[in-house]
């Protein structure tokens, strides 16, 4: 496999040097901030992770005031309380986008989220205690006790709330299929995430830099070098 090293020099190199790349990275992983983050937001995320799936992202941000209002803000208490009438209503309702099968993961990814706040004291800081190092392990939870959270749309819940991980992006995996790694050209199969989870722990022990920032630096040393 290619040193993470000439992965570096490469996206240096694509976006005119260190300095330049440097500026190209996301904020640095911060678990404090992750354990204090509330349940309440965990959960909007979630939402707007899984009603983005497959959608216009910019549709659903312009409309994101109505889905506050409209998922009473997302309290996960007040949420799973809420009568079969609620939810039937939600589907007339033209603040959010009227999805039924997405409208009823809030209430279920409501659930889960009280489930996993009661066993940890919250979710953030259940969040923030698992190690990026087994990212595989956390994406398959999430994906089987949680609803329409599986696949990309786990990985970018993790990436938007702060946790420390890889996304497999078309770039990503352009870039470790470059690198000498056997993986597919998207990767969906656990065998091919598995050898993605495998490979970012090397270069984290290779670099000593976070997985977050492994991710984007891969992702910016190939493909087309669009502008930031």
């Amino acid at each position: 496999m290619t040193s993470f090293k000439t992965i570096r020099a490469s996206a240096e190199k694509r976006k005119g040097g260190p300095s330049a790349l440097e500026k190209l990275m996301p904020e640095k992983p911060d678990l404090k901030g992750l354990a204090k983050f509330g349940d309440d937001r965990i959960l909007a995320e979630m939402t707007k992770r899984v009603f983005c799936a497959g959608f216009a992202w910019s549709v659903i941000e312009t409309k994101w005031d109505g889905f506050e209002d409209a998922f009473l803000h997302f309290q996960p208490a007040k949420l799973t309380f809420q009568p079969e009438d609620y939810w039937e209503g939600l589907l007339r309702d033209r603040r959010i986008v009227r999805n039924g099968a997405k409208i009823m993961s809030v209430r279920d990814n409501a659930a889960f989220v009280q489930e996993i706040a009661k066993e940890h004291g919250s979710f953030g800081s259940f969040l923030a205690k698992w190690p990026p190092s087994d990212q595989v392990g956390l994406l398959d939870l999430l994906s089987k006790r949680g609803s329409r959270l599986g696949g990309n749309t786990g990985q970018m819940l993790l990436r938007f709330v702060g946790w420390d991980g890889f996304v497999t992006s078309r770039d990503v995996v352009a870039c470790l299929r470059d690198a000498g790694l056997d993986i597919a050209e998207e990767v969906k199969s656990k065998g091919d995430l598995a050898k993605v989870q495998a490979q970012f722990n090397a270069w984290a022990e290779e670099t000593g830099l976070s997985y977050t920032y492994l991710s984007r630096i891969c992702a910016l040393s190939v493909g087309e070098n669009r502008g930031e």
